[in-house]
């Protein structure tokens, strides 16, 4: 297992330095979030090869995390066709200066491969289990994975046509799935890993991989994910209003 691990670290390492090495180029290191979705591809296929179990249930999570990582390349391009870099990214290039090159290099695209090993472990886990039958389990885990990517494609479909239209511009998404809750997208996100970590669970070292659930729910309730949203809309009364009555995360019924 140690050696697989560190097989699919070594695989990640040279994916974000190629991915590092296009975003230099290209000066925009919005890159970093197009690798995001691929990186988990090559992960789930590397690991399922180098295994060597074959396994029908590794065939299945390989299969899931291509539907997803496919899906979020083809988001990301969308919608940020036209933009250029990032507001994020441009920011943290003008703090960081004349060393941004560094910076950028392991704090973007480093620190990103690094969570990217953590949150795939689980599929490493899967993959790397030579017995793995369809349980009950299993079974439920598929569903909340369904569940997930349901949410997550709906949620940022819906947001995506809404920010296309012009006469939305400074408004807020209170519709569709928006209405029930403020961030369907992270919470379809947190559904697919932990629907995942159930396949993983009966697995040898399943119990290590607790962690990839646990950190991708940590960063996008704490870290990266509703924090950072939310303080962009801090100063704006519609979004003071929608979030008064709307769920942070669970789809539940606004309030009144």
């Amino acid at each position: 297992m140690v050696s697989l691990v560190l097989f699919v670290g070594l695989i990640i390492f040279l994916l974000m330095v190629c991915a590092f090495s296009i975003a230099y180029i290209k000066s925009d290191n919005t890159v970093a979030d197009l690798a995001w979705g691929l990186g988990f591809i090559v992960v789930a296929w590397a690991s399922f090869i180098k295994a060597g179990t074959y396994q029908p249930l590794g065939y299945v999570v390989c299969s899931l995390v291509t539907l997803w990582g496919v899906r979020l390349f083809i988001h990301i391009n969308l919608r940020n066709k036209g933009r250029g870099e990032d507001p994020r990214y441009k920011e943290m290039r003008l703090r960081w200066g004349a060393a941004a090159f560094v910076h950028s290099f392991f704090k973007v695209f480093m620190l990103q491969g690094f969570l990217l090993l953590v949150i795939a472990y689980e599929v490493i886990v899967i993959n790397n289990n030579p017995y793995a039958p369809f349980s009950f389990l299993a079974v439920l885990g598929v569903a909340l994975w369904i569940v997930g990517f349901l949410f997550e494609s709906i949620g940022d479909y819906q947001l995506y046509t809404f920010m296309k239209d012009p006469s939305n511009k400074g408004k807020i998404m209170m519709s569709g799935l928006w209405q029930y809750t403020r961030h369907p997208n992270y919470f379809g996100e947190i559904c697919m890993w932990w629907g995942i970590y159930a396949l993983a669970y009966m697995a040898p070292f399943g119990l290590s991989a607790l962690i990839s659930p646990c950190a991708i729910t940590f960063l996008l309730l704490f870290v990266s994910g509703i924090p950072m949203t939310e303080k962009m809309f801090a100063d704006n009364p519609a979004f003071n209003e929608y979030k008064k009555r709307t769920s942070v995360l669970i789809p539940w019924f606004p309030k009144k």
